[in-house]
């Protein structure tokens, strides 16, 4: 395959799923790591693609684009390790608890499997994954049914009729984006409506998203900023947006 061809063929990857991993490119098209690399570059500069660490994003994404689980997992890694190791020291033993879908929540999963007595609901396939791996006996792990999403979460009719019978302690809900107009949005229409019946059935809300997603507006709204008990977020939020945050969520928590 020519180098045209090539770069033709992962600009229609970006396009489709929202980004793309050079490993997972180095695989595909049995090129190096340098040749691949040199495709992103290429793209970059043309103006077609944002490249980041580890891979490339889609420029300028619409309300409706939805990056999938792998694209964004090698995006602001620091930012969501301090978010996830700030956000654990709220769970305390022995609680009901959810979280829903997204790279953020993930992570916060990884510092969850060692809390006793915990039980978990979720829509998000790696986070029940992350608890399945451990094995802990003491631990007991919900995983709504649903349609799968290219964020893996699982949602629509079947996973809203089982969180609506629920009654959990606290939601930990990683988002698309956050803005004062919309408060914390989704780009998928289903999603948001299971992400509404997680707050519904949740005495708090605890809200866990990076920097990067202030200013970005999915389609639909699954609450607004005053509905956050917590939000934790990272040192990267600009001082502006920490005075409108600061003024309606419950308690603006800074991760550094």
């Amino acid at each position: 395959m020519l180098a045209p061809q090539r770069q033709a063929a992962i600009l229609d990857r970006v396009r489709a799923s929202g980004g793309v991993r050079v490993a997972d490119l180095v695989s595909e098209f049995g090129v190096s790591d340098m040749t691949i690399r040199r495709d992103l570059e290429m793209l970059a500069d043309r103006g077609l693609v944002l490249k980041v660490h580890g891979g490339a994003t889609a420029l300028h994404p619409g309300a409706t684009d939805e990056p999938g689980f792998a694209a964004k997992t090698d995006l602001h890694t620091a930012e969501k390790a301090a978010i996830a190791q700030k956000a654990a020291e709220l769970v305390r033993p022995g609680t009901a608890i959810a979280l829903s879908a997204g790279t953020t929540t993930a992570r916060l999963a990884h510092r969850l499997v060692d809390v006793p007595g915990l039980t978990v609901v979720t829509n998000s396939i790696p986070v029940a994954d992350v608890f399945y791996r451990n094995g802990r006996t003491d631990q007991t792990v919900v995983l709504t049914g649903g349609v799968r999403t290219p964020s893996d979460a699982l949602v629509g009719p079947i996973a809203v009729d089982a969180i609506r019978s629920l009654h959990l302690d606290m939601l930990f809900l990683g988002v698309h984006g956050m803005s004062e107009r919309a408060g914390f949005t989704t780009p998928n229409l289903m999603e948001a409506d299971t992400d509404r019946a997680l707050v519904e059935a949740s005495e708090r809300l605890v809200v866990i998203a990076d920097s990067s997603k202030w200013g970005t507006i999915g389609i639909s709204s699954i609450a607004s900023l005053q509905d956050a008990d917590v939000l934790v977020t990272d040192g990267g939020l600009s001082a502006a947006a920490r005075e409108a945050l600061g003024d309606v969520v419950g308690d603006l928590v800074i991760a550094q």
